[in-house]
């Protein structure tokens, strides 16, 4: 965008003390408001994890925060709106699918804890690809209060001045139109970085002054915008069909890793102990709920200060004694290399007094097992030797969990169906063996 009026445009827009720039980027109440925003979907995700959201928006949480984001002034001014239930049209269809619901507090957990521009992407294609029908593109106006410079704000005056600043032709609805439109922002806001902010706030807020007709705009002579603008949309369309179809060679991998922690999980429990899920998995999907239900939010005293508590916290998944002693630890390697498995599990081993006399397995799909016993060959892995390290197959959890949660006491069941593993002497070790 090479149009020197921009510039004196934005200026302009700068300096109106009637325009958004003054009246709202600059208000000293919007930053404060980011806090309670961001508070306020805190308690979202906190109901619809306890199935406790409602089936109604009305005196629902997700309407506290979205009143919140409506008194933003000029720019949010009925951001609410698109949230509000439709009986007739049965929309946004979060309220009475629960399923919808469970997807959309995940999405918005994602984009919580996340703080990367990858990730925030991926978390909008995950919703986009749930084809959850009334929830679209204005959604990134919660996003925009977690992370304001990755998701610019989306409303139809936005849209409008977007078009005409531009000559782009980006439509309501579509999640695929508002990452075109972001990615024109960004190069907006990177062109006039100088007169606009980091935060993406600004770029929208301007774009809003532009599309309610404001300030009227020269004509276009320029024939390239258009392009560009399907040269954006074209791109979103290929991270779009890529992102599809990693996601579903990863979802299946995940589901499966998942899976199994949630036997494991709910095999620990039924024996008796206690259960820590690795920190970073907690939050997935698993059955009704989340995989961390039900289990250890802190680790016990020992693990917490142990100095390797940061590899500890990544196990997938451990079963603890009440006294806080660890009975056993298990790393589902579905299709990843066990060797960051086995040196978290050392950490726990040679980290904690004891520790390294308990009960270690990996768990992985029958078919890896000749791979992991080779892999233990390796000299990397000469201290494994030290760990009480066992094997345990898919298929022997699958087949007799039910039956160890029933008539099982301690870790003796899953003792029974593990094996054994030793690291495979060379021939020059047997040699000198031998000798």
């Amino acid at each position: 965008m090479d149009q020197t009026w921009v510039e004196d445009l934005i200026r302009h827009w700068r300096d109106d003390e009637a325009g958004t720039y003054r009246t709202w980027f600059l208000w000293d109440a919007r930053i404060k408001n980011f806090r309670s925003i961001r508070r306020g979907l805190q308690e979202v995700i906190a109901e619809i994890r306890a199935d406790t959201f409602g089936n109604a928006y009305r005196g629902s949480s997700l309407e506290t925060v979205l009143d919140s984001i409506a008194e933003q002034r000029q720019v949010f001014k009925g951001a609410d709106h698109a949230f509000m239930w439709k009986p007739k049209l049965r929309i946004p269809d979060i309220y009475e699918n629960r399923s919808n619901q469970v997807v959309f507090g995940n999405f918005l957990d994602t984009c919580l804890c996340c703080n990367t521009e990858e990730h925030v992407i991926e978390a909008i294609q995950t919703l986009d690809r749930a084809t959850i029908k009334g929830l679209g593109p204005a959604a990134a106006n919660l996003l925009y209060f977690l992370h304001p410079t990755i998701a610019p704000p989306f409303n139809t005056a936005i849209v409008r001045g977007y078009n005409a600043l531009t000559g782009a032709d980006v439509k309501l609805g579509r999640w695929e139109q508002y990452l075109a439109m972001r990615r024109g922002i960004l190069s907006l806001n990177s062109q006039y970085r100088n007169l606009l902010s980091n935060d993406l706030g600004a770029a929208a807020a301007f774009l809003f002054e532009v599309g309610t007709g404001r300030y009227p705009l020269p004509e276009r002579e320029d024939g390239g915008s258009v392009e560009r603008w399907k040269s954006d949309l074209d791109h979103v369309r290929a991270e779009s069909a890529a992102s599809s179809k990693a996601a579903a060679a990863a979802r299946e991998a995940d589901h499966t890793h998942t899976e199994i922690q949630g036997w494991l999980r709910d095999l620990g429990v039924a024996l008796g102990f206690q259960v820590w899920v690795a920190s970073n998995d907690g939050a997935r999907s698993y059955k009704d709920g989340r995989l961390a239900d039900g289990c250890l939010d802190r680790l016990p005293t020992a693990l917490a200060e142990a100095g390797a508590v940061d590899a500890i916290r990544l196990i997938d998944v451990i079963w603890i004694e009440q006294d806080g002693d660890v009975a056993a630890a298990f790393e589902v390697e579905h299709t990843t290399s066990i060797y960051s498995g086995i040196v978290r599990m050392l950490d726990l081993a040679l980290g904690i007094d004891g520790a390294a006399a308990r009960n270690f397995f990996l768990v992985a799909p029958d078919d890896r097992e000749d791979e992991v016993r080779a892999q233990f060959a390796r000299p990397a892995f000469s201290r494994v030797s030290e760990l009480n390290l066992r094997y345990l197959p898919y298929s022997e959890l699958r087949d007799h969990r039910d039956a160890i949660a029933r008539f099982g006491n301690g870790i003796k069941g899953i003792l029974a169906i593990a094996r054994p593993i030793k690291p495979i002497a060379s021939t020059t070790q047997v040699a000198t063996s031998n000798a």
